[in-house]
């Protein structure tokens, strides 16, 4: 594990800031294959993994599921054959958080731990 999988997700607490961009640039150093994009204006994390077939990408999908229940924070998650996109951004604060690397890195973890 990573030492930005191993944080804890903070509570997100109304009126929170979204991160800064010396707090992104930070933290987006510690996941360096996720991409920075901006959809309908919002930034977000995004990063595509690729299997060998639709049922271990729904498998992983669920996965990823489950730890965005367990921390009560979900991402978009779009499975098709081959392929799962995964996107993290905080709609509270309409943009990033800490939280937002944080699952990403525990997607990571995931998908290093995932049957490909």
């Amino acid at each position: 594990m990573t030492e930005l999988s191993r944080r804890k997700c903070s509570t997100y607490q109304p009126g929170s800031s979204p991160a800064t961009p010396e707090e992104i640039a930070t933290l987006k150093a510690e996941i360096p294959d996720w991409s920075l994009l901006e959809y309908e204006g919002v930034p977000r994390l995004q990063k595509v993994y690729p299997f060998p077939n639709f049922q271990t990408a729904l498998a992983f999908t669920n996965a990823v599921g489950a730890e965005a229940e367990k921390e009560g924070h979900h991402p978009a998650l779009l499975t098709e054959w081959g392929k799962v996109t995964v996107s993290w951004w905080t709609h509270d604060v309409g943009g990033l958080h800490e939280n937002d690397f944080i699952l990403a890195a525990r997607t990571d973890e995931i998908y290093r731990n995932s049957e490909k």
